[in-house]
């Protein structure tokens, strides 16, 4: 018999909805039963492609007695943390103060008012190495509710305390100084896995904000380490267990330092970050391998995760039949019924072995530089490359008739601008039309599906309002499509949303973003994370939006507000740069100001066409680009008294308020790109 959560469009609850526990969806009726009968609630956050709630789920909420339990002693509410991330992050903040970790499922005991005073992640139905069962905790958290009072109640002062923090006014540290940016690039060469790439030890999620702070970094000073702790740590990725070397995509993380092993399941916004990362990485070295790999990545996007009306869905599960990675991986033996004669080196190849990496069968990984594995073989690289295509062809065809993982088809705001945003760099880097063609088609229904006068929805076909990072990363995807396209209308959309996210989601007493809207339903605390974790904060890709427009409008107010945020964050961007990788993107826009081209003329004439091509071409830290002429983008600052020159299509190329003399020809506005991103070292 189905619960409450039939009735929701989220695949998380719907997941859930045929437990014996009898759920609620977050919302005024579970809170209203929590009060009139004096139960706790319990709350359990948790998303679709989540291998751990699967297991719980399994162990306890489909097991009757356990239910019954949980029905008799709480009010039960299930959240998808990828709908409610303002309910996530607050109550996942209060698990990381209560136990010193956090991560999913969560598991949250809340007052009837909805103040936490009990949680965790993971527990197991049963003792098991040092976790108490999960009915011991149901027990145990009764008991503390109905008996100890003032137990309950110093807890949930001392997390008022910290929630409380979130109102502290935000203030100035004073101007960024380049030292700022040469301690975070220490900070992360200290970190580095010299062995492995990527940082410090297991399990290992891609760092790739990071990475792309290195570039960055690298493209302004020189530094050659901080290009090789980047490119290495990309191509690790790239040829680990971590890829899906048969259908393109990366998988969320591994649980060994090495990249071998993964949590098979596949987010849409890492992939988005990697793809962007990947075109970057192409334009700063011309690597094949990154090329190749950032269009595998694309082209699954396109194939496995576009809805028909252009809406990017959210996940694939880590899960298949019931089984952990059961769709990646493969046997010795059927590996050499598959590829026959072509099978040895195949194996060779993807470091095959009759053992196997992950329980008995083998994860496809990247053992050494193609040449190298050419070498060995006694083939040419031709020949291997050819080898090596067929035979994933082959394998693709076979795994496309095995049980799928589930595929959690969300369609959310900031995730797919982040999306959007990936594949529209990656659409102009390699000139790929059928890349700029999925862009285009994804534009297009986020500005009619998800963006309503200026305010942009959660979760395509629900009520759910926009966060912080879905109002940014909507614009920001808008920005890219503009320079993809040169059509202005996209820019239009994008300060369009920019100015609604400062009128609903900037607060002028505290001096910052929230990360939830004014007009937002009323929580115990309205949330504010300022960190970038597995995916940029709303307050970073904010800053990243306010100072982008800034640069192509001409407008002070953007700028001087991005710089305010981005200065109240100052010694916490020093001291912990991996807590703020992408904030560190902007920090650079911030001191090192943005390389700006401008190219006067129309978009469909040859000459100008040929020098944007030049443009896509080169890696430009902080980039803003614009193109047309007066009449298609009378909006657009950064166009005003450009000109065509001669007739001709004509690029400026200027940073510091400086400009070169006007390209018409690409091969001298090759040479002025090439040392346009470059400062003195500060070092």
């Amino acid at each position: 018999m189905a619960n409450r959560l039939a009735h929701e469009t989220s695949p998380y609850l719907l997941q859930h909805a045929h437990n014996p526990v009898d759920w609620y969806p977050w919302g005024p009726e579970a809170l209203e039963k929590s009060r009139a009968e004096n139960k706790p609630i319990l709350l359990s956050i948790g998303y679709a492609a989540c291998h751990w709630c699967h297991v719980m789920a399994h162990e306890s909420f489909e097991d009757e007695s356990t239910a019954a339990l949980m029905n008799k002693l709480f009010v039960n509410i299930k959240v998808d943390r990828e709908e409610r991330p303002d309910l996530d992050g607050i109550y996942m903040q209060a698990v990381q103060a209560l136990t010193g970790s956090g991560g999913w499922p969560m598991t949250v005991f809340l007052m009837p008012s909805g103040e936490p005073f009990y949680g965790g992640t993971y527990f197991p139905p049963d003792e098991r190495r040092g976790l108490p069962s999960f009915t011991r905790i149901l027990n145990a958290v009764n008991d503390v509710y109905r008996n100890r009072p003032e137990a309950v109640e110093g807890t949930t002062r001392q997390l008022r305390q910290i929630f409380d923090r979130s109102r502290q006014r935000a203030k100035s540290e004073g101007a960024l100084t380049p030292h700022a940016l040469d301690l975070a690039y220490r900070h992360l060469a200290q970190k580095f896995d010299v062995r492995n790439a990527g940082f410090e030890g297991a399990p290992k999620f891609p760092p790739t904000m990071s990475l792309d702070f290195l570039l960055r970094y690298w493209s302004r000073t020189g530094t050659e380490y901080a290009l090789e702790m980047a490119a290495s740590s990309f191509r690790a990725m790239a040829r680990g267990g971590i890829y899906d070397q048969v259908g393109g995509g990366f998988h969320r993380y591994t649980i060994d330092a090495g990249w071998q092993v993964p949590h098979f399941e596949k987010m849409l916004y890492d992939n988005a970050l990697l793809i962007r990362l990947g075109a970057h990485l192409w334009q700063a070295m011309h690597d094949e391998e990154f090329k190749r790999v950032t269009l595998e990545t694309a082209k699954w996007v396109e194939y496995e995760m576009t809805s028909p009306q252009g809406g990017f869905y959210s996940s694939l599960d880590a899960d298949s039949d019931g089984e952990e990675g059961k769709f990646y991986i493969w046997p010795l033996t059927e590996l050499d019924h598959l590829l026959g004669n072509d099978s040895k080196i195949v194996k060779l190849y993807y470091g095959v072995t009759p053992g196997g990496n992950f329980e008995g069968a083998n994860i496809l990984h990247v053992r050494t530089d193609p040449k190298m594995a050419a070498t060995r073989a006694g083939i040419s690289v031709e020949l291997l490359d050819k080898i090596l295509f067929d035979a994933k062809e082959t394998l693709y065809e076979v795994r496309s008739t095995r049980a799928r993982p589930g595929r959690d088809d969300k369609i959310l705001a900031a995730w797919n601008g982040l999306m959007l945003r990936g594949i529209a760099t990656a659409a102009r880097a390699f000139r790929d039309q059928d890349l700029k063609r999925l862009a285009l088609k994804n534009g297009a229904f986020l500005l009619k599906e998800m963006v309503q006068r200026g305010r942009v929805i959660r979760s395509h076909g629900t009520k759910i309002g926009g966060f912080l990072d879905d109002h940014a990363a909507v614009a920001l995807g808008f920005i890219s499509l503009y320079e993809l396209t040169f059509d202005a209308s996209w820019i239009a959309h994008a300060e369009r949303i920019a100015r609604s996210m400062i009128e609903w989601f900037w607060d002028d007493e505290i001096g910052a973003f929230f990360d939830s809207a004014r007009d937002a339903e009323q929580l115990i605390t309205r949330p504010r994370d300022t960190t970038d974790n597995a995916m940029p904060s709303g307050n970073s890709l904010a800053v990243d939006l306010l100072f982008s427009l800034a640069e192509l409008l001409g407008d002070d107010e953007l700028r001087q507000r991005a710089t305010f945020v981005l200065e109240s964050s100052g010694t916490a961007l020093m001291l912990h740069p991996n807590s703020f990788g992408h904030l560190l993107g902007t920090a650079d826009m911030a001191l090192n100001g943005a390389v700006e081209v401008a190219i006067a003329g129309h978009p469909g004439d040859r000459k100008f066409v040929a020098l944007a091509h030049e443009v896509s071409t080169h890696y430009l830290p902080s980039l803003v680009l614009a193109g047309g002429d007066n009449h298609s983008s009378p909006h657009i600052a950064l166009m005003k008294g450009r000109s065509v020159a001669s007739g001709k299509a004509a690029a400026y190329v200027c940073r510091a308020y400086t400009c070169d003399e006007p390209a018409t020809d690409p091969s001298v506005l090759a040479r002025q790109l090439s040392v346009a991103g470059k400062v003195a070292s500060s070092s």
